[in-house]
């Protein structure tokens, strides 16, 4: 499938409409545009068209992530970064095409972010590793 065709997936009602429950679901923070879930709701409702055009015509700009630290358990913090809600939305829609396109080309031993995949389970294969007497794991992000 060409990349317009994608485009056109990743744009489309049912696929955005879904998107945004999954991200109501998560109950996640407002990003730097200070938009909780219904006040997203409102303006992609407004909006949408526009929006719309902008991601297949390669206008839209995400808006920048909002920073914040959390704490960790040793008593040090965490940067994490939050999207908006409306980039968020956006995100899931492409998650929701391309996941069951190119998940299948992945390794098996690729964890990360992945359906079905764990961190537990990754910490099981480098166990096995370790059981067959490598003395080593490599853990990356790309």
């Amino acid at each position: 499938m060409d990349t317009n065709g994608l485009i056109y997936l990743i744009t489309d009602r049912d696929n955005l409409n879904e998107a945004f429950k999954k991200v109501r679901r998560n109950k996640g923070a407002a990003g730097v545009d200070a938009k909780d879930i219904e006040a997203t709701r409102q303006y992609l409702k407004e909006n949408k068209e526009k929006i719309i055009r902008q991601i297949q015509t390669g206008q839209y700009t995400p808006q920048p992530v909002r920073r914040v630290e959390i704490p960790k358990g040793n008593g040090d913090t965490r940067k994490l970064g939050i999207p908006t809600v409306t980039d968020r939305v956006i995100q899931q829609a492409v998650v929701q095409i391309l996941t069951p396109i190119i998940d299948p080309i992945f390794s098996d031993y690729s964890y990360g972010f992945r359906p079905n995949k764990s961190a537990h389970q990754a910490i099981l294969q480098a166990q096995s590793y370790m059981d067959e007497g490598y003395k080593f794991v490599v853990d990356m992000d790309l």
